[in-house]
This record gives structure tokens, C-alpha cells and sequence, in this order.
């Protein structure tokens, strides 16, 4: 014993003990006394040995708590019980019970005894018993491939060491539990001193996550120089972290909450990730995939030119035979006959001879202004007549200056082109920002990947799942090329000046077509750009250029039949921002905002409302004071005083079905209010796409047109593919609608090539069914090319 004067003449005896390991101390300290005990142990360079130190005492209050103070060699630690962890709204929650396991300080001798002592003190004048004990800890060190289980608590955390065998650059560690609560952490720390493996510092240094049943962290060999790592767990004082219940607020600050038992059963794994050569494969194989597609449009398109050289060899030898077949109709002959004296059927059509033709050629040269888009002779007087037909014609609906409407078509490739130019440069540069700071500060709830099957590659986290929409690029790309294939055969058709392209089939425009394939690009880069971090913060990047491909096919769908009144590029685009404004809104403040569901469902139901009286009225309509006595006054007539039927039958049955689906999904917002707003927009977009696209379909078999061999098995192979994708996507790897550790319960392993998961499928798999779908809205209307307009519906 060592007796202790202090400045003002108190004195305390100091007691050191030489003790032993796995044997339990029972003493009493008081502010008169302080205890320490002396271990020594042997430490070897090549065996890693864990020491624990436990300590139970008697219940106290906060002014009297025990200090423990572990002296070793280049390391310090020290913990006061009861332990005071703190909670949300500063709840404080004491643990009596406390154990803490101690890092092994390096050492370059073979073998070297070291000791370390365990200081015992307290302010109490009160004797107050407790019980320390010291112990070795067994399979401190984790070995490969092989499940170790143990028990953890707050005041009780857990953590152990790996070492990288030769060969292995890259582990995955896999934590796993039969309990969702008690929330819990895991984290990777650098083999050093000291540890941070209390719930309020584990975060300080190294990666950690947030729990529940399923936790996975892939560490890679170059991120430790010690070539080892510590794996620790900490269960949390709460479980608000987890999604767990929100305890009460605290009356009083100060006051002690019991915690209750927390105490989970965890197991651990660590098991070596995939090699280089797997992300060659799995490169080369997603390079492969979407490469076949353009081998196989080019064998087509060498057996396209093939066909096209022969028929055009037939037709110079047979010029005669041209003019006869331009009016060829399912297989029958008919003459030409001058269209006014058929009125009812093609109002306004006029026969063109090849001089009038040429005349329009040359006038095609000089510049056309954005004045002259609406610009037609008789454009004021007859536009109601025409329009307010009961059965229109595409040449109705096609009678505008064809260089005109081009240079009008255009403008959608370049608005697109403009918008993904300045939408996808802040993106970038966000999602670098977000990847850097997950990177500095180790924070792995900040993203929600499927930690199971997350591969990373330099800086990026989950290569795999970045890899994977480049087939949205490339098929965009492909589908780019098609199109200016088709687009350079029919400039030189009309410099030819044949009669099939001049007056026969739906007229050609294909600006809505390049705006397409390049969303679908855009749709691959900016998907890629959520990967690199997914959160919700950042979902509507991968949903944006989504709406932009649904708005695009139904609008493409509408100018087939409607060239000449179809929406400018300005009004098409401005709506398409409102439902993305929209879309940032539902994400930040639907969550549960009953307000912002009503105000949403009224303006999707007046939008509907006035859609449809734009459709069923082809525009010749006025929004205006005196809107309201038309509409009495049309409902008195056609339903009171006479009970009519609708004069266009087809477009009310298409209106009326698509207003009880957009009716029936705002009813849905509203009563079930899903927290994915995004999705939720985007269902009603798709709703909407596949209701019209069926409707056409349907009214093309109707008018007796017929889908080619190459249309159909474009859409029997994009419904199958599409099925299959849904399949996919549907089975919810992640979700950023729960906590971090809420979504990790969903995760799964790779399935394809060890590289690849169920939402890379859905990737592959949805870019193959969205570019089959673009070449069924460029393909289904072929059979309409030798046919004359002023036979064709325009439904």
C-alpha cells in the first residue's frame, strides 16, 4: 500500500493488487482508497489475442459513479459506471454492466510479456462494492468462410480482428441476426488504438452501418496497410436509427430511463469478394449483350438495302408500274380519282402532278420561319370544318408545309439535347460530391445499395449496379442510328420525288423520334449518376428522363395520325417540368401531407379534364368567361332535349376510359398516399402510355390496316422482355421509403456471373424492352406506305 497526500491534506491509500486473468475480483473503493491491479500476459507477432475486461457494480447515482482506467502499452482507456449513454432529447439511459475488450498494441519481437494495470477509483465517501474480472477471449481473430456467433449489447460491444490471406485483395463482411431489435451498428476500424466501440463514437473513424438483421461491408486489402481490420459491433441506446417506435420526450432531463434488456445475438462472416477476372467477365458480358443487337440491325438492315436496290432495279425497268402502285391498297388496285369530288371522306386533299411536286422541292431550299409554322392559305376558314369532321383522314390532319412541320419536329431533338446538356452537369457533380463524402467520412447509410452484391471499382462504391445502364446508352444510341438510317432513305425518296413518300403512308417526321433515343441515353447516364449513391434525395435523377420517354411515345403516337395539330416542342416540354417540379415535391413533402395529396389529385383531375376536351375537340375549343354556358348548352342539347350519342364514338371511349383510370389512381394518391411519389407519377404515365398505345393498336385492326411480320414480332418480343423486367424490378433490393437499415433487410446476393443482381437484370431487361418499344412505335405503321392518305383514319 502507498499512502498519498494531496494539496490540501487529504490523504488516500493507493492498493495494487498483482492479478490474474479469468478470476473475479470482489472489493470496495471509496474516495479514500484507489485499487489497482497489475496483469502481464504475453503478446506474439504472429497470434492475435483478445483481453476483456468486465464490470458489474451495485446500482448508483450518477454522483458517485466509478472510474476504470486501463493503462497498457501505447493505449489508454477508461469508462465510468454506471454508464451514462445518451439518447434522442438528451435521454439518459445508466447500464451497471459494462465489458470492453482491449486492442493488442503492435509489436515487432516474436514474442514479448507486457502489462497493463486497471485503476479503480471514485468521488463516493460511501463504500461501494464491485466486481471486476479479467479474461481472454477466445477466436478474437475471424477466419475466413467461417461463422462465428457472440452477444452484444450497449454497454457490451463486441469487435474483433481479420487478417487478409495472401491472395485475397477484397472481403465482404457479413453480419447477420434472428432479432430486428435492438438497432445495431457495425463498423471497420484500422488496427490501431484506441477503438471506438461505444454508440456515441463508433462513427469517429473507419465504415459503419446501421442494422437490424442484415449488414454487409466490403473492405478492400489497399484501404489498411496492416493488411487486418477490426470488425466491430455496437448495439445502439435506441432504436430510432432502425425505424424503430419513438419513446416518449422526457419530462425531466435529468431523470434515468431503464433500458430494458438489449442484448442481441449477432453472427459474423467474412468472406472473400470477387476477383479481377470476374469484372472483366462481367463487363464483357454486359458488353456483349447489347454489342449482339447491333450485329443483328446490321445484318438486317445489309438485307434491307438488298430488297430496297431490287425493287428500286423494277421500277426503273418498269416506270410505268410506279405510278399504279402508289394507290395499291391491301393487295387491290384503285385509279386515281381527283379527291374533290369525294368531300366527306377527304375534305381539303388536293391530288399533286409531279411539276407541283418539283415546285415543292425547290421551295424547300430557301429558309422557313418559326412564323410560318401555323401558316396555311385557307387555314381561318375551314380549319373548323375540317377538324370537326365526323371521320377525319390523315390528310385532314397533314396538309401543313412539310418543311415546315420538319424544322417544327426538330425542335425536339434540340430542347432535349439543350435540357440533358444542363440537367446532367449538376448531377454529375453532385453525385461525385455525395461519393467523396461517403468516402472521407465512411457513412454507408448515406446510400442505399444491396450492400450483398455491391462491387466496387476505385472511388465507386457499387460498380455493378453503374455498369449495368449501359445498355440504355447504347441502345439509345443504336436506336439514334436507325432512325437517321430511315430518315436519310426518305429524304432521298422525296428528292426522287416519289409519290410514295410525297403523298402516300403517315407523313414522316422523325425529330420526335431522335428526342427519344436520346432520352433513352440520358436515362442510362443520369441512372448511373443515382447509383453512385441512391438515397432519396437524389431518386428523381433516375426517374426524371422517365416521364420525359413516356410524354415523348404519347405524343409520337398522337402525331402519326395528327401531324398538323400535334403539341409544339415549348408546350410539350413546359408540362413535362411541371410533372418533375411535381415529382421533387411528392418526394420532399407527400410523405403523410394530406394537403399536398388533395391539391395534387385536383389538379391531376382538372388536367385529365382538360386533356380530354383538347383530344375530343381536336383543339378547336376555348378555355374562356363563356366556357361554362357551352357546356350547359351542349348538355341540354345532346343529353336533355335529345338524347344523342357522341359524335366521335372512338375518341370518347378512349377519353372515357382514360379518365376512370386517372380518376381511379388519384382516388388511390389520395386515400392510400404510397411514401414513393415518384413511382407513383411515373405509374400514371406508364397508365396513360399503355392505355393510349392499346387503344391504337386496337382502332389500326379496326380500320382494316395490318401490322407487318416485323411490328409484331416487335411487340411480341417487347411485352415478353417487359414482363420478364417487371419481374425484376419488382423485387425491391432496396428502399429509400425506410431507414438504411430497414432497406439492408431486403438485400440478396448476386445472381448472374457472381456479378450481377436481381436490379441489374431489371436494368438489362427494362433498356432492351424500352428500345424494343421505340422500334414498334418507328416499325408498326410500315404497311401503310403505298397507301394513300386520304384513306387512312386518323383516330
Amino acid at each position: 500500500c502507498i499512502e498519498i497526500t494531496g494539496a490540501e491534506g487529504t490523504s488516500k491509500t493507493v492498493i495494487q493488487k498483482e492479478a490474474e486473468f479469468d478470476i473475479t475480483y470482489n472489493d470496495t473503493v471509496t474516495n479514500d482508497n484507489q485499487t489497482i491491479y497489475a496483469f502481464n500476459h504475453t503478446v506474439s507477432r504472429n497470434k492475435t489475442e483478445g483481453v476483456r475486461v468486465s464490470v458489474d457494480v451495485l446500482p448508483v447515482g450518477l454522483e458517485s459513479p466509478f472510474l476504470f482506467v486501463v493503462r497498457q502499452k501505447q493505449a489508454v482507456l477508461s469508462f465510468q459506471v454506471p454508464l451514462i449513454l445518451r439518447g434522442l432529447y438528451q435521454r439518459k439511459y445508466p447500464y451497471s454492466h459494462v465489458g470492453r475488450t482491449l486492442c493488442q498494441p503492435p509489436t515487432r519481437a516474436i514474442s514479448e510479456m507486457q502489462y497493463f494495470f486497471v485503476d479503480v477509483s471514485t468521488l463516493s465517501s460511501l463504500g461501494t462494492h464491485y466486481q471486476l474480472r479479467v479474461s481472454r477471449v477466445d477466436s478474437f481473430t475471424l477466419h475466413t468462410d467461417k461463422k462465428f456467433s457472440f452477444t452484444a449489447s450497449p454497454s457490451q460491444p463486441q469487435y474483433f480482428k481479420y487478417n487478409f490471406p495472401d491472395g485475397v485483395d477484397t472481403v465482404i463482411v457479413k453480419v447477420n441476426s434472428e432479432m430486428t431489435f435492438p438497432c445495431s451498428v457495425m463498423s471497420i476500424q484500422d488496427i490501431q488504438c484506441p477503438v471506438y466501440d461505444l454508440d456515441n463514437n463508433v462513427a469517429f473513424i473507419g465504415m459503419y452501418q446501421t442494422m437490424t438483421k442484415k449488414g454487409a461491408i466490403t473492405v478492400q486489402r489497399k484501404d489498411f496497410p496492416s493488411n487486418s481490420f477490426y470488425v466491430v459491433v455496437v448495439v445502439k441506446t435506441e432504436d430510432e436509427a432502425c425505424g424503430g417506435p419513438l419513446r416518449f420526450y422526457p419530462l425531466r432531463p435529468d431523470e434515468l430511463f431503464d433500458a430494458g434488456n438489449r442484448s442481441k445475438v449477432l453472427d459474423v462472416v467474412v468472406s472473400p469478394a470477387i476477383n479481377s477476372e470476374v469484372y472483366v467477365m462481367g463487363m464483357l458480358f454486359c458488353l456483349g449483350i447489347f454489342l449482339s443487337f447491333y450485329l443483328l440491325t446490321f445484318l438486317m438492315a445489309c438485307l434491307d438495302n438488298r430488297r430496297y436496290a431490287h425493287s428500286l432495279s423494277v421500277s426503273l425497268l418498269y416506270p410505268s408500274n410506279t405510278r399504279h402502285s402508289v394507290w395499291t391498297t391491301g393487295g387491290t388496285s384503285e385509279a386515281v380519282t381527283d379527291s374533290a369530288t369525294s368531300t366527306d371522306n377527304n375534305y381539303g386533299y388536293l391530288e399533286r402532278t409531279l411539276d407541283s411536286v418539283g415546285r415543292s422541292r425547290a421551295e424547300s431550299l430557301s429558309s422557313v420561319e418559326e412564323d410560318d409554322y401555323d401558316t396555311l392559305a385557307d387555314i381561318d376558314s375551314d380549319k373548323n370544318i375540317v377538324r370537326t369532321k365526323k371521320f377525319l383522314y390523315v390528310s385532314d390532319l397533314s396538309r401543313k408545309d412539310k418543311r415546315v412541320l420538319s424544322k417544327k419536329y426538330q425542335i425536339y431533338f434540340w430542347n432535349i439535347a439543350t435540357i440533358a446538356v444542363f440537367y446532367a452537369l449538376p448531377v454529375v457533380q453532385l453525385v461525385i460530391t455525395y461519393q467523396t463524402v461517403v468516402n472521407v467520412t465512411g457513412n454507408q447509410d448515406i446510400c442505399y445499395y444491396n450492400f450483398l452484391c455491391a462491387h466496387p471499382l476505385g472511388a465507386l462504391s457499387a460498380f455493378n449496379n453503374i455498369l449495368s445502364n449501359v445498355g440504355y446508352v447504347l441502345l439509345g444510341l443504336l436506336f439514334l442510328l436507325i432512325v437517321l438510317k430511315r430518315d436519310i432513305v426518305h429524304n432521298r425518296a422525296m428528292f426522287r420525288n416519289d409519290l410514295n413518300a410525297l403523298e402516300c403512308g403517315i407523313p414522316k417526321h422523325f425529330g420526335l423520334f431522335y428526342a427519344m433515343g436520346t432520352a433513352l441515353m440520358m436515362e442510362g447516364l443520369l441512372s448511373a449518376c443515382y447509383h453512385v449513391c441512391p438515397n432519396y434525395t437524389n431518386f428523381q435523377f433516375d426517374t426524371s428522363f422517365m416521364y420525359m420517354i413516356a410524354g415523348l411515345c404519347m405524343l409520337k403516337l398522337y402525331q402519326k395520325r395528327h401531324p398538323d395539330i400535334n403539341a409544339s416542342a415549348y408546350t410539350a416540354y413546359a408540362c413535362l417540368a411541371g410533372v418533375i417540379f411535381f415529382s421533387v415535391l411528392g418526394v420532399v413533402f407527400g410523405k403523410g401531407n394530406m394537403v399536398f395529396w388533395i391539391v395534387f389529385s385536383v389538379i391531376h383531375i382538372l388536367a385529365t379534364l382538360l386533356l380530354s376536351i383538347q383530344l375530343y375537340y381536336m383543339g378547336r375549343w376555348r378555355l374562356d368567361s363563356g366556357i361554362m354556358r357551352r357546356i350547359v348548352n351542349v348538355i341540354y342539347t345532346d343529353c336533355i332535349r335529345q338524347c344523342t350519342g357522341p359524335m366521335y364514338v372512338d375518341r370518347m371511349v378512349l377519353l372515357v376510359m382514360g379518365n376512370i383510370g386517372n380518376w381511379s389512381l388519384a382516388a388511390y394518391g389520395l386515400i392510400a398516399r404510397p411514401n414513393d411519389f415518384a413511382s407513383y407519377l411515373l405509374a400514371i404515365a406508364i397508365c396513360n402510355l399503355l392505355l393510349y398505345f392499346a387503344f391504337y393498336i386496337i382502332m389500326k385492326l379496326r380500320s382494316g390496316e395490318r401490322i407487318q411480320c416485323l411490328a409484331l414480332v416487335c411487340i411480341l418480343f417487347t411485352a415478353v422482355v417487359w414482363g420478364f423486367a417487371l419481374f425484376f424490378f419488382f423485387q425491391g433490393l432496396s428502399t429509400w421509403q425506410k431507414t438504411p437499415a430497414e432497406s439492408r433487410e431486403h438485400n440478396r446476393e448476386c445472381i448472374v456471373l457472381s456479378f450481377f443482381d436481381d436490379h441489374d437484370i431489371w436494368h438489362f431487361l427494362s433498356s432492351i424492352a424500352m428500345f424494343g418499344s421505340f422500334l414498334v412505335l418507328l416499325t408498326m405503321d410500315d404497311d401503310l406506305d403505298t397507301v394513300q392518305r386520304d384513306k387512312i383514319y386518323a383516330f
